[in-house]
């Protein structure tokens, strides 16, 4: 039902159709076929969608299969909440969030914090797109535009843009990258910007056998290039702490299940 209201007549006349519907039915495949058949009834029909909110490839796509995993339990907006809240506990009068994506957490910095510049950083234009377009930038009061800024860049090269922020947030980011390059996006981030505190979340592998369907050490989205475990998390952060001058507290997002642990977990490093 979901899929239907959500995708309709663009799903149903989209040419990788059979692909995004497996794919956001990943975890039931008795409903595929049905699906399926509801779709071919929409075919030929106008789906009247704005050409920036398509998907674009196959990483787009495999979000609405981590989005079919994790809506059930409210992830990602337990997620945001976690995140925000520990962007207000110090001070955070600026904030770059590091991968920003479609500008999910821009929004609510923007609304429920006092933060004086808000920058969201991706590299992917088309989401900087997409951000701009759902913040509603080009109709913003002139002193709620002050505050945002929205730049194209990748997260292992240095830019001294980055440097002097109160608090950087890296949400859902490192698992995209592959662990060969977090040496470099380690650099950037704790020996380059050096912002007062990091705030980091990534999936929690243990946890995965909780959702349905999910065998153990399945990865949620086809774009991960890994999920660590929470020991190896911890093992990441320490590192990075010991090296670069910070100190590193843990805290669970989601059900912290006794056996496997939080569906995500975060860090904050503070200088």
């Amino acid at each position: 039902d979901r899929l239907l209201r959500r995708g309709g007549a663009w799903v149903a006349n989209h040419p990788k159709r059979d692909l995004i519907t497996r794919r956001y039915l990943a975890h039931d495949r008795g409903l595929q076929s049905d699906a399926l058949e509801r779709l071919a009834l929409l075919e030929d029909r106008p789906s009247g969608a704005d050409p920036v909110d398509e998907p674009a490839d196959e990483d787009e796509i495999a979000d609405v299969a981590e989005s079919a995993v994790e809506d059930p339990i409210s992830l990602n907006e337990q997620r945001m909440a976690a995140v925000v809240a520990e962007v207000q506990r110090g001070s955070h009068r600026s904030v770059v969030d590091l991968g920003c994506g479609e500008g999910r957490l821009l929004g609510r910095l923007l609304r429920e914090t006092g933060a004086e510049r808000v920058v969201g950083i991706d590299v992917s234009h088309r989401s900087l797109a997409i951000a701009a377009r759902r913040r509603h930038l080009d109709t913003m009061a002139p002193r709620q535009r002050d505050r945002i800024e929205l730049r194209q860049g990748g997260l292992t090269y240095v830019d001294p843009a980055l440097r002097g922020f109160d608090v950087a947030c890296l949400v859902e980011v490192i698992e995209h990258i592959e662990p060969w390059r977090l040496d470099a996006v380690e650099h950037v981030v704790f020996a380059e910007a050096q912002p007062g505190r990091v705030v980091v979340t990534t999936p929690n592998i243990e946890h995965n056998v909780r959702f349905a369907g999910m065998d153990p050490g399945r990865l949620r989205h086809a774009d991960h290039r890994f999920e660590w475990s929470r020991a190896e998390f911890a093992t990441w952060c320490e590192a990075v702490a010991d090296r670069h001058g910070y100190a590193v507290t843990y805290a669970a997002i989601g059900d912290d299940d006794p056996e496997v642990g939080p569906p995500t977990q975060m860090a904050v490093f503070a200088r």
